[in-house]
């Protein structure tokens, strides 16, 4: 087991704007590796304004999150920020 997979696992969102089309295949490649612990994506095209809006929830380790939105962000015309919900996977408090 290595050692993300021994931590407790978080509920969160990414919020990802994507403003560079050129950035897709690898935003894409991204979620696709981290694909086991995404529970949900949601994509909305604004076409009149050349940008996208993505919604990432996700059911991961603590480090595997901020790993995740950290190499978005750090894509070219790409901006991600993340929240984290206030209980655990087990339900109890923060």
């Amino acid at each position: 087991m290595c050692a993300a997979e021994s931590q407790e696992n978080r509920l969160a969102m990414i919020a990802i704007v994507v403003e560079n089309y050129d950035s897709v295949e690898k935003l894409n490649k991204l979620l696709h590796d981290n694909g086991r612990y995404i529970i949900g994506r949601t994509g909305i095209p604004c076409r009149n304004r050349e940008v996208s809006l993505i919604s990432v929830a996700m059911d991961a380790p603590g480090d595997v999150i901020s790993s995740l939105s950290g190499k978005l962000g750090m894509l070219p015309g790409v901006n991600a920020k993340t929240v984290y919900a206030k209980t655990s996977h087990q339900g109890e408090r923060i």
